[in-house]
C-alpha cells in the first residue's frame, strides 16, 4: 500500500494553484523586466537631451587649411552656429592642432581659463580636448575619421535639442531578450567599418556572436564595447520600416567564461545620426544585415514639425 501511494505521488499532475503560482511568477519577472528597461530608457532620453549630448551638436567642420578662424560672423572659415563673431583661430599641422583666442574672447580648455596659444588634442588616442566658449554653452573639439580631421562643434541652444521629439519603441518583450554565443577571434583583428560620411576605417573586432530566433541561426560581427563588453552594429528587415534607415546600435556585458552573452534587442538603439546631421555614424558590415525583423527596441526618430 505504501509503495502504490508514492507511485500515485510521483504520477501526480499540477493542479490548478501549481498553474497560478506559476503565472504570478512570470507577471512578477515580466514587471521587473519591464521596470529595468523602462529606467534604462529614461536615461537614454536625459543623456541625449543633456547640453553635451547628441541632439547638442550644431556643426562639423573639415579642417582643409593650416588656419581657420572660428566664429559665428560670416566670412569665418569655420563659422559657427551659435556663439561669438570672433572666437579665435585654429591652426594645424602635422596631425597638431592649436587655437589662439581672439583678444578678450572668453574661452576654456578642460575647464582652465585660456588666455594664449593651447594645443588641443583630437580623439585619435583617445578622449580629446574640449574648448568652451559662451560662457560653457558652447565647445568645440577635433576629432579624426578615416585620415581627416573636422572640428566638431556643440551649443546648449542646438536646435535639435530645443525640439527633441522624444522617442518612440516597440513594446517590452522579454522574449526578445536572448542568449547568444560568441567566438573571440585572433587577437588584432580588424574588419572595415564605413561611416555615414563614406570614409572607411579598420576596426578591432574581437570576435562573433551567433544566437537563434524562431529556429534560424544568425551571426553577428561584434566590435570592442565599454568594460569589455560587445558592441554590436545591425540592421534587419524592420530598417527603413519602423526603425532608423541605416541601422541600429546595441551594447551587451562582457561574454562570460564559457562565451555565453546576452543580446537584448529591447535595448537596441539609434546611431547618433538618427538626430543630428553632425554626426560621423558608423555602419553596419555586411555580414551585420539580418533577415529577421527585429520588432524590439528603439524606433525611427520623428522629429518635431
Amino acid at each position: 500500500m505504501v509503495v502504490a501511494l508514492l507511485l500515485a505521488g510521483c504520477d501526480a499532475t499540477p493542479g490548478p494553484g501549481d498553474d497560478t503560482t506559476a503565472r504570478a511568477e512570470q507577471t512578477r519577472l515580466d514587471a521587473e523586466f519591464a521596470s529595468r528597461t523602462q529606467v534604462a530608457r529614461m536615461a537614454r532620453e536625459e543623456a541625449l537631451t543633456a547640453p553635451d549630448g547628441w541632439t547638442g551638436l550644431t556643426g562639423l567642420h573639415r579642417i582643409e587649411l593650416r588656419s581657420h578662424f572660428i566664429g559665428s560672423a560670416p566670412g569665418s572659415g569655420i563659422r559657427l552656429s551659435h556663439g561669438p563673431a570672433r572666437l579665435g583661430l585654429l591652426q594645424s599641422g602635422d596631425g597638431a592642432y592649436a587655437f589662439m583666442p581672439e583678444r578678450g574672447e572668453a574661452a576654456t580648455l578642460d575647464g582652465a581659463p585660456v588666455s594664449g596659444r593651447v594645443t588641443l588634442r583630437s580623439d585619435r588616442d583617445g578622449a580629446p580636448d574640449w574648448l568652451a566658449f559662451d560662457e560653457g554653452r558652447g565647445a568645440l573639439s577635433i576629432i579624426e575619421r578615416g585620415g581627416i580631421a573636422f572640428v566638431r562643434v556643440r551649443h546648449a541652444d542646438a536646435e535639435a535639442r530645443r525640439r527633441f521629439a522624444g522617442l518612440e519603441y516597440w513594446p517590452i518583450d522579454r522574449a526578445w531578450r536572448i542568449e547568444a554565443r560568441f567566438t573571440p577571434a585572433a587577437p588584432g583583428t580588424r574588419i572595415e567599418i564605413a561611416n555615414i560620411l563614406g570614409l572607411i576605417e579598420p576596426t578591432v573586432s574581437p570576435g562573433t556572436v551567433r544566437f537563434e530566433r524562431d529556429g534560424a541561426t544568425y551571426t553577428l560581427q561584434a566590435l570592442e564595447g565599454a568594460d569589455g563588453g560587445l558592441f554590436l552594429i545591425l540592421a534587419d528587415r524592420t530598417s527603413g520600416r519602423g526603425s532608423y534607415s541605416a541601422g541600429r546600435y546595441l551594447d551587451t556585458a562582457a561574454p562570460d567564461a564559457n562565451g555565453r552573452v546576452v543580446l537584448d534587442f529591447n535595448r537596441a538603439y539609434n546611431p547618433p545620426c538618427a538626430f543630428t546631421a553632425f554626426a560621423t555614424c558608423p555602419l553596419p558590415p555586411d555580414g551585420n544585415r539580418l533577415d529577421l525583423a527585429i520588432e524590439a527596441g528603439e524606433k525611427a526618430y520623428r522629429p518635431a514639425p
